[in-house]
């Protein structure tokens, strides 16, 4: 699946041009330009057709801190992934009909947007019960539905929300609810969380716009200011750690007509908003 639809006839994002940080689109130097073009030839003369336009290009260079043999090995390394994974295959066949049981032990779901345009994401890890989910779906239809999500992200969620907002979004802003995290619970959801993370580092770099850790417990702030040197400097100015009382600043972020009731918003979707989907994505004027 080509990632060049919804980049495509799109003004540059707000948040880009000449504020913007050196290397997103609308603020490329000649030298990074140059680089993009270097990638690309390089890539194609290994044989890659796809997903060669500038915004995933820049992604990966981006990811690489502009060293070009860096970012066409994560290049290739990630088009092996899809091969061997056969991410094509999921994004036309994969159906995920036990969706609606498995969010009762592990919601995760896309919901509406942010106010700078981009799809949120929220993630209740404390309600994980792995020994529930395990009796309705498998690890590996949970990492398929990972991928099937992160390709509908990138084709479909991220075009919408593109053609609503007038420029381009390439992210997306993330809450996950901390609230009832355990030791069990972690232990539990361990395995697939560090897949996860793997997929999502390695083979869809740069895709985190903001990160929100809420109802954070007593104590994780402290560990991760001791954690905080190890990181990226760009990935930790992304993340948020919050305790319970978040909402004032969750809603600078989220507008209160998008943020589910149950965290402070007002939005409460016919059904639950854990399966409503609800976003740019399912207006016909924006598909």
């Amino acid at each position: 699946m080509s990632e060049e639809t919804p980049t495509q006839s799109l003004p540059i994002p707000e948040s880009c041009g000449p504020d913007a940080p050196s290397g997103f689109p609308g603020n490329v130097s000649a030298e990074q330009q140059a680089k993009v073009g270097m990638l690309r030839n390089e890539l194609k003369s290994a044989g890659c057709t796809e997903r060669l336009d500038d915004p995933s290009l820049l992604r990966f260079l981006r990811a690489r801190k502009f060293d070009v043999p860096k970012a066409k090995e994560m290049f290739l390394a990630c088009e092996k992934w899809r091969e061997e994974f056969k991410v094509d295959d999921i994004v036309a066949n994969f159906h995920y009909d036990e969706k609606p049981l498995v969010s009762k032990y592990y919601p995760q779901y896309y919901h509406k947007t942010d106010v700078e345009g981009r799809p949120v994401y929220i993630e209740q890890l404390g309600a994980v019960n792995l020994t529930e989910m395990y009796k309705i779906t498998t690890f590996e239809r949970m990492l398929q539905n990972l991928v099937w999500e992160y390709e509908t992200f990138t084709s479909k969620r991220l075009a919408a929300c593109s053609r609503k907002a007038g420029v381009l979004i390439e992210t997306s802003c993330t809450i996950m609810d901390l609230k009832g995290v355990g030791i069990s619970s972690i232990n539990q959801v361990y395995q697939y969380v560090r897949e996860a993370s793997v997929i999502g580092q390695n083979y869809y770099p740069e895709r985190m716009g903001k990160f929100y850790m809420i109802n954070a417990p007593f104590g994780f702030s402290t560990a991760f200011r001791l954690i905080r040197p190890l990181l990226d400097p760009v990935t930790v100015q992304k993340i948020f750690i919050l305790s319970s009382s978040y909402q004032s600043e969750l809603l600078k972020q989220v507008p209160s007509e998008n943020l589910p009731k149950k965290f402070g918003g007002q939005c409460e979707c016919e059904g639950g908003c854990e399966l409503s989907d609800a976003g740019p994505w399912h207006d016909p004027q924006y598909m």
